[in-house]
């Protein structure tokens, strides 16, 4: 009989079992949220194509001064000209050219987009956070006057507002602001109802937070998801939204380059001059789809489903 000792047996190495026993150094690194999120967006190539695409009308809006051969009134003594190398979009009814105008009209709609969006997602989100965080009667009063803005016809509400307010940018943001947070306060209404109550919201009514502590600073950071994903896409919505005011001379007005509008003067010679219509619809067409390609890779870059 072989006597084992003990201290050589508790000196020896622990016997493989298929392989070796994992350390630390086979661990990696724990990366922070942003940096997963930022790693899965750019694996998504039509989200990357949006993004440059929506950074480069940003630099075009930021420098047009700079990269346009003429101011929005210049005209010029050709009228309805085709695409040329001295007017690369052509001519308007009127002399004036088309790519200035197109690259100006870029500063408006993003102008536009952007501010509108943000106006109702500062609406939409309050409102929300409130219905669902509270319940009951606020619940009930903000549904119902949901219910009724969503019974009458955009177009019809965004004209009313927009004869009140007059036929400008700023009552177009008006417009848009005051009408595109129905959607987001029923997204925040619905996540603040399945997060109000989980355990880290009872430990903070146990604590004794405020309510408004609690809303913001606790359940709304973890809500942000769909907020993000919804803003994004909405901007894109808000500079088609925009057009269609133009088109029907709700919107800015002339000389004001908008491409709405652009586009509403450009209908009548579509047989004759197709490019007075291409060209700003093109542009429209682009911003639109890069703004909801971006959407779409947040919302698959935020889905922890997909981690």
């Amino acid at each position: 009989m072989t006597i084992v000792d003990p201290g050589a047996a508790a000196a020896a190495p622990p016997a493989a079992t298929g392989g070796d026993a994992p350390t630390t150094d086979d661990l990696g690194e724990a990366r922070p949220l942003r940096a997963d999120v930022w790693r899965r967006f750019r694996r998504n190539k039509l989200a990357m194509v949006g993004l440059v695409f929506i950074l480069l009308l940003l630099l075009a809006a930021i420098f047009a001064p700079l990269i346009t051969p003429y101011d929005i009134t210049d005209r010029t003594q050709s009228f309805r000209a085709p695409p040329s190398s001295e007017h690369w979009f052509g001519t308007d009814a009127i002399g004036r050219d088309v790519y200035s105008r197109v690259i100006f009209g870029a500063r408006v709609s993003l102008r536009i987009g952007i501010l509108a969006t943000v106006l109702s997602l500062l609406i939409g989100v309050s409102l929300g956070a409130i219905a669902g965080f509270f319940s009951g009667w606020s619940d009930t009063v903000i549904s119902r006057i949901i219910d009724v803005f969503l019974a009458i016809p955009y177009i019809v509400l965004a004209v009313a507002i927009a004869t009140v307010f007059g036929k400008s940018e700023n009552s177009v943001i008006l417009v848009l602001g005051l009408t595109g947070w129905l959607a987001m306060a029923r997204i925040v209404r619905s996540s603040f109802l399945s997060l109000k109550n989980l355990e880290y919201v009872e430990a903070a009514h146990a604590l004794g937070f405020s309510r408004a502590r609690i809303m913001f600073r606790h359940i709304l950071p973890n809500a942000l998801q769909p907020i993000i994903v919804y803003g994004t896409i909405a901007v894109g919505s808000a500079i088609l939204a925009e057009a269609a005011l133009s088109y029907l001379s709700v919107g800015p007005q002339d000389p004001t380059p908008a491409w709405g509008l652009m586009v509403s003067q450009g209908k009548g010679l579509l047989s004759n001059a197709p490019h007075l219509l291409f060209f700003p619809g093109a542009a429209i067409f682009l911003t639109v789809l890069a703004f909801v390609f971006v959407g779409d890779g947040l919302r698959d870059a935020l889905d922890p489903k997909l981690k």
